[in-house]
């Protein structure tokens, strides 16, 4: 039943990208505008076409959602125990990542994002199907901890895809050369806007997370957190440091792009690289 639903969220997550992939390819962002060139009388009726496909593509992205909800409870024991072998934390942080997504279409012209956000939720609740039971995480400070890091985590996740969407749009703009993809993003000061709300958020959550850690941190030696703890450490820091220089300095550009996916990298290795060496290779 679990691999049937999750087949079906998988498929409901391609629609929606296949939705999304058509309208931006032909210069329209959804969420926003008409597609260039449409006559003034055309307006009104195309910018109520895309509405209605907007709406179209996020209730099935909703409804992959519910999906991948299920599933992803099911495999973790909600609401009576919490496990999560390295396969099903990938599919409960891109679960995450897929409903502040959701929730972040709501407020902001950001349905783009979808493009790596669909398909990653995707591929990942496919994958959690291979996953093993996992040791059940005990105590609800622990778990209000493992909470704390995925919303983070996705938050991150979302500024890292923004920061990268924010590199292509430079690109091309600096080029004077924006292909249809790029005519229907926001102006580069709404992306990179958003990309340090995105940081901001996630900082925040990620320095809650850390704080949340240290009360049932006892010996990172014995307990094998290390890594963990020093790699999220490092990738707090890196954050910190842009925040405060984009608040100081006014740091944008490249070197914000850069910072962020560094940062990000830091936290995959953190988490998700200390339980590929835990779960597989150290069994």
């Amino acid at each position: 039943m679990s691999f049937i639903l999750s087949l079906l969220a998988a498929a409901f997550y391609s629609v929606s990208s296949a939705f999304l992939w058509h309208a931006l390819n032909t210069g329209r962002n959804p969420s926003t505008e008409a597609a260039p060139g449409v006559a003034p009388d055309n307006t009104g009726s195309v910018r109520s076409q895309a509405a209605r496909q907007r709406r179209m593509m996020l209730t099935i992205a909703t409804a992959a959602l519910v999906l991948h909800g299920w599933v992803v409870i099911h495999q973790t024991g909600l609401p009576y125990e919490l496990a999560l072998p390295l396969f099903t934390s990938m599919a409960a942080t891109s679960l995450t990542i897929v409903l502040l997504h959701i929730f972040l279409c709501l407020k902001q012209p950001a349905d783009y994002l979808g493009l790596a956000v669909y398909p990653t939720a995707a591929v990942t609740l496919i994958a959690a199907q291979a996953s093993g039971g996992g040791a059940q995480i005990m105590g609800d400070a622990v778990q209000i901890h493992v909470f704390l890091s995925l919303l983070a985590y996705a938050i991150l996740a979302l500024a890292a895809s923004q920061a990268i969407l924010v590199s292509i749009q430079r690109h091309f703009l600096s080029r004077h050369k924006p292909g249809g993809f790029i005519r229907a993003l926001p102006p580069l000061d709404v992306t990179e806007r958003l990309l340090f709300t995105l940081l901001t958020a996630g900082f925040i959550l990620l320095s809650m997370s850390l704080a949340s850690g240290f009360f049932y941190l006892e010996d990172m030696f014995s307990q094998q957190l290390v890594h963990k703890t020093i790699l999220s450490c490092v990738g707090w820091t890196i954050f910190g440091v842009l925040l405060f220089g984009r608040w100081q300095f006014g740091w944008r550009g490249k070197r914000a792009v850069h910072w962020t996916l560094a940062g990000f990298v830091i936290l995959i290795l953190a988490y998700f690289g200390s339980k590929i060496v835990l779960e597989i290779l150290l069994h």
